[in-house]
């Protein structure tokens, strides 16, 4: 067979099909040259006799779109043929994509006509579409609940029409590898007794595979229809489509390259896979964007956890070799590299390359303390652990001593309704100043306690040449335990003029003291850095300096 799998997007149109999806004419151009930059052979850029908006956008991406080649959908008949190719015919490359179902159920419910009568319909279709365009696929819609022999009828008659692409799509999700495998290698053998063998061998005559995802096998059965000798292969970006969607093309395109030498062994022969795989994240991402579909985190190739790593064990062998866990390196496929996310499950080793990686040098000891605190004060209270909150960890261990506030009392008062605000009264110890007190309005209870809060050290979260500047980064509140009575926790990251950040944690029966106490353990950091922390972080910490 001819080494070059060919690849077949149609995020365009089967992708776009999905419920809820509208791309609009510039959102398809984009996607349609990023789909040429990441390599991609064909583009199906839609299905132009269905609506104006779909004609014009196949219209738009065959002018705009150079270095692939672009297809549109159509019905077998003339109508949808001679509308596909008008769409077409100012391409670089064009290519009519013309169907009909084969399914006994699709003929009886749906085409209601019997299978002559659709064996004359895809001979007369495919040969019309050969007169206006030299490049035709035909696809056998629902082949895999198609009968075998009356499929191979059809494949054949349009092979002799003129087809050069025979697409023998699963399009409703219904077989399984094996079968799959069985169906194609049954097709191919047929065209060799037909006497297809040289085109075959030489790329002028494919196989296509066209596989939906309702039981979750769509990039399965595509692999394995490869292995039966298949070389075109049709998905979208992300795996999106009607229904479950379709194979996801990233997956495929990375399963040949990663195990390349398993397919090639069964094969027989080396396989060409031309596709720029760096390209693979930034296409997934911009078609996530115009499409609205979030890629589920734990998506294979793509996923935001694709290459993150939270278990303290998994974390040790990456940091020491990225391929103990690792496949694929992030970078291969668009990543900046691996992420060591902190968890409840993170270990020492983890913690230790976190700081390191922020400028911090420490000795043994000193992780060891970093790690018990984390493993008693944090780990079990955020589900998300942010670096902020372990680097003011070592913090403590170091500069405790020289943090100046602590909360001695405060009072909030909220309102129901009207055009009174909520006010809060603080009262902090300042070990330097002695005590402040302070008032604020905001738009809630917590708004206005920390208003009150900032006020009092001379803070402020609007810009003002008179007091200094912070920036909320992250608020997040949660409960441990269930109950109106419920301890509530609050998790703050907090930054300063000079872009440095620092996170705290606070933890009371009630929310505002809780919320109050992470500012104010944050600000403690903060301040405490400023006048120690740099000189620190150019030593090698030890218990000894302490």
């Amino acid at each position: 067979m001819n080494p070059k799998i060919v690849f077949f997007d149609t995020t365009l149109r089967d992708g776009e099909q999905s419920p809820g999806v509208s791309l609009d004419l510039k959102q398809k151009v984009e996607i349609g040259k990023a789909l040429v930059e990441l390599g991609i052979d064909v583009i199906e850029a839609g299905f132009p006799v269905t609506s104006p908006g779909d004609f014009e956008a196949v219209k738009t991406l065959a002018k705009k779109v150079k270095g692939a080649t672009i297809a549109a959908l159509a019905r077998a008949n003339k109508k949808d043929i001679e509308v596909a190719y008008e769409a077409l015919k100012e391409a670089e490359s064009p290519r009519i994509h013309t169907f009909i179902a084969t399914s006994d159920i699709h003929l009886t419910y749906k085409l209601k006509k019997n299978r002559e009568q659709v064996l004359e319909l895809a001979r007369e279709a495919v040969k019309y579409a050969c007169s206006l365009c030299p490049d035709v696929e035909f696809s056998a819609e629902d082949a895999t609940r198609s009968d075998w022999e009356y499929l191979t009828q059809v494949v054949l008659e349009a092979v002799k029409a003129g087809a050069r692409t025979i697409n023998i799509p699963d399009t409703v999700g219904y077989t399984v590898p094996q079968e799959y495998y069985d169906l194609i290698k049954f097709l191919i053998d047929k065209l060799i007794e037909a006497g297809y063998e040289e085109d075959l061998k030489a790329g002028n005559l494919r196989l296509s595979v066209h596989c939906h995802n309702d039981l979750g096998l769509a990039v399965a059965n595509s692999l394995s229809a490869i292995l039966a000798g298949a070389t075109q292969i049709e998905g979208t970006i992300n795996g999106i489509g009607e229904r479950a969607g379709n194979a996801a093309l990233e997956e495929i395109i990375m399963t040949l390259k990663t195990r390349k030498d398993f397919f090639e062994k069964k094969l027989g022969y080396p396989l060409q896979v031309d596709i720029n795989t760096r390209k693979i994240v930034p296409i997934s991402q911009l078609v996530s964007k115009y499409t609205g579909m979030i890629v589920q985190p734990n998506k294979a190739i793509v996923g935001a956890n694709a290459f993150a790593h939270e278990s303290g064990i998994h974390q040790h062998g990456v940091i020491c070799e990225r391929t103990t866990y690792e496949i694929i390196d992030p970078a291969e496929v668009g990543w900046t590299g691996s992420a060591i996310v902190l968890g409840k499950h993170s270990g020492r080793h983890a913690i230790g390359f976190k700081l390191k990686s922020r400028g911090w040098q420490f000795d043994d000891q000193v992780l060891n303390l970093v790690f018990e605190k984390f493993r008693t004060e944090i780990k079990d209270v955020l589900k998300k652990i942010d670096e902020e909150y372990v680097e003011g960890i070592l913090l403590d261990i170091f500069l405790e001593k020289k943090y100046r506030y602590y909360l001695i009392s405060s009072q909030v008062i909220s309102v129901c309704s009207g055009s009174l605000k909520p006010i809060a009264q603080v009262e902090i110890e300042d070990k330097k100043e002695g005590k402040k007190v302070s008032v604020g309005l905001g738009v809630g209870p917590i708004d206005a306690a920390y208003k009150a809060t900032a006020e009092a050290l001379g803070y402020t979260f609007k810009k003002d040449t008179n007091k200094k500047h912070l920036k909320l980064i992250e608020f997040n509140i949660s409960a441990l335990t269930g109950g109106t009575s419920a301890e509530g926790v609050c998790g703050v990251i907090i930054e300063n003029e000079k872009g440095f950040r620092t996170a705290g944690l606070g933890r009371d029966g009630d929310i505002v003291i809780a919320s109050i106490k992470a500012f104010l353990k944050a600000l403690n950091r903060l301040e405490a850095f400023e006048e120690k922390g740099e000189y620190l972080k150019n030593q090698i910490l030890s218990l000894r300096e302490k």
